[in-house]
């Protein structure tokens, strides 16, 4: 080789090596600014609130995550105004982020729908976890969806709206569609509104009109469509690790901090572009009823609505979760309050 050459092929290494450091320089920074926001937020939070032992997570038996790094999180908004009731879950999604296909889905579960409670008698979707927490829910939508869940994060109402406070200080703007107050804690009137994380809540919480808990989850998700715009704005991706770590004490979870940063991370480094959503039941696909012990239900075709969250979330059909016969049913007695 002559000399010319050799002298190219050296100096082309030299600009590789200098490019690969400075990529690992800048991964390294970005690594950094997540660790110690989310870190710095976090104790701040908890200073504030008093907090000085770690929470313990509840029981929750998820599946092991692949090592392509998709994972499933049962996300559940819990109403724990009363210290003296016990908690309800108000909203009850499941949440799933690929970092390597770049994409982010949301699946909201409508509470009123009407299943097979795994060791007890059928009941609403939601009174699994007033039954047995987070892992006998994880089990009912296994059981009857088909499911596949890793891991579970439970936020109440005071850390939604810390959240929305965090990531926007000077509000969410909302087109609220008729005035608004019965069972929310605010007073909300019609029209284009700029709402605080109490407002917010608020919002997606009403579900006093003819619509009922239809209108409640696709308020619902215009919340999560307005707050979506917010985080992929470019102000709200660099506010992120101080947001998520601002609201961390706040949440009941099994996912450990350095899961938690490790989705940061990739969440950051490589936002997808949009959040899908899908809402169980489908339309036409369950029709209304009515039992004495749980009140007015939905009874949805299950096969319908399995097949449609398996494709949803890009994963195969489980056919491994049990059938009613694999279940001995307790009588168990729950206040029809959900």
């Amino acid at each position: 080789m002559k000399r010319r050459e050799v002298h190219r092929s050296k100096k082309r290494k030299k600009w590789v090596l200098r490019i690969f450091i400075l990529l690992m320089l800048i991964f390294l920074c970005v690594a950094g600014y997540i660790y110690v926001e989310y870190y710095r937020s976090m104790k701040a939070s908890e200073a504030e609130l008093g907090i000085t032992e770690e929470k313990e997570p509840e029981e929750f038996n998820g599946a092991v995550p692949n090592e392509l790094g998709k994972v499933n999180i049962l996300l559940l908004g819990i109403d724990e105004s009363d210290p003296n009731a016990p908690a309800r879950t108000d909203t009850i999604m499941v949440a799933q982020f690929d970092p390597k296909e770049n994409t982010a889905k949301l699946i909201s579960i409508m509470r009123d729908i009407y299943v097979e409670i795994p060791g007890y008698r059928n009941y609403k979707v939601n009174t699994a976890y007033f039954l047995g927490g987070a892992e006998l829910l994880r089990e009912t939508l296994g059981h009857n969806f088909g499911i596949d869940l890793h891991y579970y994060a439970l936020v109440d109402f005071t850390g939604f709206e810390a959240a929305v406070d965090a990531l926007a200080p000077n509000g969410i703007e909302i087109d609220v569609e008729r005035d608004m107050s019965e069972k929310i804690g605010v007073e909300l009137e019609q029209g284009h509104q700029t709402l605080n994380g109490k407002e917010l809540l608020g919002y997606a919480r009403f579900r006093a009109d003819e619509e009922g808990d239809f209108g409640r989850v696709r308020r619902q998700q215009q919340v999560l469509t307005a707050l979506k715009d917010e985080i992929f704005s470019f102000e709200g991706i660099t506010n992120l690790p101080s947001v998520v770590g601002t609201v961390q004490p706040y949440i009941k979870t099994n996912l450990r901090n350095r899961e938690i940063l490790g989705l940061l991370s990739d969440f950051v480094l490589n936002p997808p572009d949009e959040i899908e959503t899908l809402r169980i039941p489908l339309d036409d696909t369950y029709v209304d009823n009515y039992y004495s012990h749980a009140g007015a239900v939905l009874e949805p075709d299950f096969e319908q609505n399995r097949q449609a969250i398996a494709k949803f979330l890009g994963e195969e059909q489980d056919s491994s979760f049990g059938t009613t016969d694999d279940f001995q049913p307790e009588e168990e007695q729950v206040e029809q309050s959900f």
